[in-house]
């Protein structure tokens, strides 16, 4: 079935019900025998490694590419004779061979080709964060619901056998009640540069901004380095540090969102066309357990390329427990006693069955064998966001305030004096660049919804929280009305 390049699937499933309909009752019904036939939407980094493995599992087939970069469509295409390919996911969605897509666009995207895969009677694999503001986590789980698709996250230290050990240990009480998590992640990224403002002749830009205002670009390079400009990434806090994050939400037991956020932090020591922070503080006033997510970009000190750690850890992260703590994600990690004492290892293999879980979940119908289905993947995306969009409410604030901002909490006024210290030794001026400082934003639990900024009223800060957290798209990107 064609359709207009120039319209939306929104437009196109809402002016042919009957020709979707028929469209879905086409679509094969997955015995145990068949082959799963798998669209790769989005060929990066992530997206060429998701090639690779589909290329490899038996039972899996690979039959359609797409990347708006004819450029990079064509190299993966030379590597996968007689594979579909086209530069518009639209086209791609729109077929009936294909059982599955694997979504590893930029952030802007997911929701969109979520939906409308659920739409079109496909299963997803969608990269993290799976959304790129609050609502579309919310969206996307009604539309897998309404629609029975499978779902999954990509997620996959979930699937990391020793952390599911560790996870389990914890839970048993071994090491008491929790008391609170720290995730950390500290990579280095330096300039992405700034150049004049251009656009691009040799793909269709309009359809890589998609949902997103079509503005020039000002970095130097397309690819990747979206993730630090707003309309498109969620910066590192949704782009790795969610990875962790997850894990330590998953340990803790948090299933739901937070009462509260706030997030500190600000772009320092590189002058370049990047809009997110490299060195951001986030804390997740959960019931229960308090969670500092710290993110930093920066190294020890200036000039040189050696990064911090805390607690032994650069990427991951440390959960304190009443009788100790664990400290890991990378290869796993360790349970630690009381006096610091490593007690016990578990040894992680990086998550590398996740695919397996999903085509098992896929081939059974069962969305319950996901270890990381789109509900978890949607509370920890959304729960980065909500990081964001305190930092982007926020304002400068003087050095001798910042220690005030996460309030009573003692783990966070110590990490704020340490992420002072390693700006200082990065040679940052904060009486001259000072961090930003964000509100503090309310969530109603049921809801999801921002329901007060710093405690205020429907107040104009309230008015911004809330239309940040919905999103803005323009036609014929929208997000479809009828899910």
């Amino acid at each position: 079935m064609n359709h207009s390049m120039t319209c939306s699937r929104r437009c196109f499933l809402g002016q042919a019900a009957v020709g979707c309909a028929a469209l879905l009752s086409g679509r094969r019904v997955q015995g145990a025998n068949d082959d799963i036939r798998v669209a790769v939407l989005g060929l990066g980094n992530k997206g060429r490694n998701h090639v690779s493995v589909l290329k490899k599992m038996p039972g899996v087939r690979l039959v359609a590419l797409c990347d708006v970069d004819p450029r990079r469509l064509g190299e993966q295409v030379e590597q996968s004779p007689g594979v579909f390919s086209h530069t518009d996911p639209r086209v791609v969605l729109d077929r009936r061979d294909i059982d599955v897509v694997v979504i590893a666009t930029p952030d802007h995207w997911h929701a969109l080709l979520t939906i409308w895969a659920c739409q079109a009677g496909m299963d997803v694999y969608v990269e993290k964060p799976v959304s790129h503001n609050l609502q579309e986590g919310r969206r996307m789980i009604e539309a897998a619901t309404k629609h029975r698709r499978i779902v999954q996250s990509g997620l996959q230290y979930r699937s990391d056998e020793g952390l599911q050990q560790a996870a389990e240990h914890i839970r048993q009480g071994n090491l008491g009640k929790i008391r609170w998590g720290h995730v950390v992640w500290y990579e280095l990224r330096g300039s992405i540069g700034k150049v004049p403002p251009h656009t691009l002749d040799w793909l269709n830009y309009d359809l890589y901004c998609g949902p997103a205002e079509v503005s020039p670009l000002r970095r130097k390079e397309l690819h990747y380095d979206w993730h630090w400009v707003w309309s498109t990434g969620t910066g590192d806090l949704g782009n790795s540090g969610v990875h962790a994050f997850d894990v330590c939400r998953w340990f803790a037991g948090l299933k739901g969102m937070p009462r509260r956020a706030v997030c500190l932090g600000g772009r320092f020591a590189v002058d370049d066309a990047g809009e997110t922070p490299n060195t951001q503080l986030t804390l997740l006033d959960f019931a229960d357990v308090p969670i500092l997510v710290e993110d930093r970009n920066l190294p020890t000190r200036s000039g040189i390329k050696a990064l911090d750690h805390y607690r032994q850890v650069q990427e991951g992260l440390v959960l304190q427990c009443e009788g100790g703590y664990f400290a890991g994600l990378r290869g796993g990690g360790w349970v630690y006693d009381a006096q610091g004492k490593k007690i016990k290892q578990f040894v992680g293999d990086g998550g590398g069955k996740h695919h397996d879980n999903f085509f098992q979940a896929v081939r059974t119908r069962d969305a319950g064998l996901l270890n990381a289905p789109l509900q978890e993947g949607h509370i920890s995306s959304a729960c980065c966001h909500l990081g964001n969009l305190s930092y982007r409410l926020g304002s400068p604030v003087a050095p001798e305030n910042l220690r005030r901002v996460p309030g009573e909490f003692q783990q966070a006024g110590e990490t704020v004096e340490r992420l002072m210290q390693h700006l200082r030794a990065n040679e940052v001026d904060l009486a001259r660049f000072p961090m930003t400082a964000g509100p503090w934003l309310a969530l109603d639990g049921r809801t999801q919804e921002i329901i007060s900024v710093e405690g205020g009223d429907a107040s104009s800060p309230l008015a911004r929280a809330q239309q940040l957290a919905r999103g803005s798209y323009r036609a014929p990107f929208s997000l479809p009305e009828t899910i």
